[in-house]
């Protein structure tokens, strides 16, 4: 039992802020599906994000660009059709587009590569004034339809990882700083006002000379730079077990020297030294078919990340949402290790959780440790605590003594191996690949974190409890000032 005791002389206020302000999605395409605008709505019911970012925008199952055949030949044209009821699900959802621009148009593309089952296109345009054009006519359609001064908090990124050559024709770099080139300007011509940003690389410390390469070159040409993106995996190298990956992971102070590396390149930069940095992507693993992704201790490695990435990130994003995905074709079963806060059938995840305990939080940090985040509200105190097995073999147990005054109601929300874990429960149902409904309500049911609730009465103006976890555990808690307010005549002791 490793016991830790927060007395009250070690609280010392300092800055926090949750990053996630961002969250991933598949392609845009599968917004016109029905159980992902189910899963969508629950999950901004608990989390509250600002910002969706998904691929693409300019794929053909869209339709935006298109080129017909008239009596006069062929020519350009803009459907806007489906983006239109995109993005109308997303603001009726209160969130605003962080806008990838990608992939290319079968019809515009300079190539036949494609990626994932879906096939978007990962090639340049064979004609970069058409392609300005989309970028340009999809901008005034959009500022058209919701206001420019709205569209232009959008933030614009252009293309997704060109450093790997699966999402970017033998990741090409001195085509992708042509394509950043033509396509920030055709952005700045249609939304003077808009934030553009890039290179979107992934990939550990090796993509720092990519980030580079990327800044000066726009140092060089005077390029529109409002902004630095990079993706952020904590997966080592896999094992392969079937279609599974297995990884260990790194630590979450592991993937904050990654953003703090990242902007020591940029201070090599003056110009761009103090731009914001977006993670547009983040999680554990990268494929979508890593158990990992369902457990609690996803959950809790998440917890140490966003008890940290404020301090390095000026906003960050969960990929993805939901499983309603298909990089690796259909999801075939709930529990497939999807990349989602939620499975499919509306099932939340352990890792929901931790985002939505992280999205309360409110109130001034007053203490931080690999395991605690401890904030100080009006109210009184609320924070969590996390427990990753097996980094840390033993149970751990924090004993808390804090100033206040009165009565007071300790309120928490256990997430671990029994508590808020439907995958538990869908492998003891025998891995079905289609619940029934039956089991779907069952699988729902067994999602929700255990509430527990106590009372406790301050003694010479301060409080202590005891907060435990054992193996990989998320806990999520509240301690605030009631005043009692009992009716006359009601006797609290006969229900006890």
């Amino acid at each position: 039992m490793q016991t830790l005791s927060i007395l009250p002389h070690q609280l010392s206020p300092e800055p926090f802020r949750n990053a996630a302000t961002c969250i991933g999605t598949g392609r845009l395409g599968l917004a016109l599906q029905e159980e992902y605008v189910r899963q969508l709505r629950r999950v901004q019911e608990l989390c509250h994000f600002t910002y969706i970012r998904g691929h693409g925008l300019f794929c053909d199952d869209i339709g935006i660009y298109q080129r017909i055949h008239t009596e006069h030949g062929e020519e350009t044209r803009y459907c806007f059709t489906y983006l239109d009821r995109i993005m109308d699900t997303f603001a009726s959802l209160g969130l605003k587009p962080f806008l990838e621009l990608g992939f290319m148009p079968k019809a515009l593309a300079s190539g036949t590569q494609t990626v994932f089952y879906w096939q978007g296109n990962v090639t340049p345009p064979s004609d970069d004034a058409q392609w300005a054009a989309l970028v340009e006519a999809t901008l005034r359609h959009l500022a058209a339809r919701y206001g420019e001064e709205e569209v232009s908090t959008w933030p614009v990124e252009v293309w997704n990882e060109p450093n790997l050559n699966v999402f970017w024709e033998n990741a090409d770099q001195e085509q992708y700083l042509h394509l950043y080139e033509v396509t920030c300007r055709a952005v700045r011509r249609a939304l003077p006002q808009a934030k553009v940003g890039g290179p979107a690389v992934c990939g550990g410390n090796t993509c720092l000379p990519w980030i580079d390469a990327f800044l000066t070159f726009c140092e060089e040409r005077d390029l529109p730079l409002d902004f630095v993106t990079r993706h952020i995996y904590m997966a080592d190298t896999p094992v392969h077990r079937g279609r599974y990956e297995y990884h260990r992971m790194c630590t979450a102070k592991a993937s904050m020297k990654e953003l703090e590396d990242t902007r020591d390149v940029m201070k090599r930069h003056p110009r761009f030294s103090d731009l914001p940095i977006h993670v547009t992507e983040f999680n554990t693993s990268y494929n979508p078919f890593c158990p990992m992704h369902d457990t609690v201790q996803n959950a809790a490695i998440m917890s140490s990340f966003l008890s940290l990435a404020g301090d390095w990130a000026d906003s960050c994003s969960y990929w993805t949402f939901g499983d309603v995905f298909e990089e690796q074709g259909i999801p075939f079963t709930p529990f497939h290790g999807g990349f989602g806060l939620m499975a499919n059938g509306c099932i939340p995840k352990p890792t929901l959780w931790a985002f939505s305990f992280f999205a309360s939080l409110s109130g001034q940090c007053v203490y931080r440790d690999d395991h605690l985040l401890l904030l100080r509200t009006k109210e009184g105190y609320e924070g969590v605590l996390w427990q990753i097995c097996p980094d840390t073999p033993e149970d751990l147990e924090v004993v808390l003594t804090l100033p206040m005054e009165g009565d007071c109601a300790l309120i928490s929300e256990l997430v671990d191996g029994k508590h808020g874990n439907p995958l538990s429960l869908w492998l003891d149902l025998g891995q079905q690949p289609n619940p029934s409904r039956q089991e779907i309500r069952l699988l729902q049911a067994s999602a929700r974190p255990y509430i527990t609730s106590c009372h406790l009465t301050s003694e010479q103006g301060q409080v202590t409890f005891r907060l435990s976890a054992q193996d990989n555990t998320v806990l999520a808690f509240r301690l605030r000032s009631v005043q009692p307010m009992r009716d006359d005549g009601y006797d609290e002791t006969y229900y006890r």
